[in-house]
């Protein structure tokens, strides 16, 4: 004896209904094997769904039609604007229980006048990518020569070679360094100093040296100091400080007593 039939699902419950595209056509990706209802030909890879009858693009009148797959946001807009037809291409996902669009069938003429139209924009970035670093670069160099500039003013001993130099390293575009802050930016006095200061106890003392003996950084920065200011004042322009120049007298006098000891006699 059969056993009668259970109740039957609606039919939202056995097929998903497709997305809402606007009133233009839907073409699926079958996940199941599909035969056209119309031509029996098959395994269908799209299929347009007429009255729950799944179609082939042929019979459906769409077989004129090119797959451009989803990814690239504004050549499938700009596709669907050539197209004077166009179908969205949908597959179900059943882990969401929903319909997904994979890509748009659009005319094969209208997608060579899209993809032209991205490959002049292409082009319009690229040489616009090429002037903003063709700007930047002469930005950089015009503050590198001012950053240089001004480190000639405030320290007219340094040598112009070392002062671009200088210049150069503090100013490096994402450095990070003091040139790039907003203060170096503005050629700030301190600003300005301190790149100098940097650069004199890197080159110009035995700081690096310290350090990788193992002497820690505020020690080796005391013992230096005497040695970076002595440069510092050299390249300001100012005279020794006065107990350098008071060695300076004592040893001239120790150098000229004897020789008016050896004189008298």
């Amino acid at each position: 004896m059969a056993r009668p039939a259970g109740p039957r699902r609606p039919a939202s419950a056995r097929s998903p209904a497709l997305p809402d595209t606007g009133g233009g056509p839907v073409v699926v990706q079958p996940v199941r094997r599909k035969h056209c209802a119309a031509c029996r030909q098959g395994p269908l890879t799209l299929l347009v769904l007429e009255d729950g009858v799944p179609r082939c693009l042929d019979c459906a009148d769409l077989g004129h039609l090119v797959f451009l797959p989803r990814g690239d946001a504004a050549l499938t807009r700009r596709a669907r604007e050539e197209s004077t037809l166009s179908a969205v291409v949908v597959r179900f996902a059943r882990r969401r229980g929903r319909y997904e669009r994979q890509g748009l069938l659009v005319e094969e003429a209208a997608l060579a006048r899209a993809e032209e139209r991205c490959l002049a924009d292409a082009e319009v970035r690229q040489r616009r990518r090429a002037r903003d670093a063709r700007r930047r670069v002469e930005a950089d160099e015009r503050f590198v020569a001012e950053f240089a500039a001004e480190i000639g003013r405030l320290f007219p001993g340094c040598p112009a070679g070392r002062a671009r130099a200088v210049a150069e390293h503090a100013a490096l575009r994402g450095s990070g360094r003091v040139g790039r802050s907003a203060a170096g930016r503005a050629l700030s006095e301190a600003a300005v100093t301190s790149a100098v200061v940097a650069s004199v106890r890197h080159l110009d003392t035995p700081y690096d040296r310290l350090l990788m003996s193992g002497v820690p950084r505020r020690e080796a920065r005391a013992r230096i100091d005497e040695a970076l200011e002595e440069v510092l004042r050299d390249w300001r322009g100012l005279p020794p400080r006065p107990e350098e120049a008071g060695e300076e007298e004592d040893e001239g006098r120790r150098v000229a007593e004897p020789v008016r000891a050896r004189g008298e006699e």
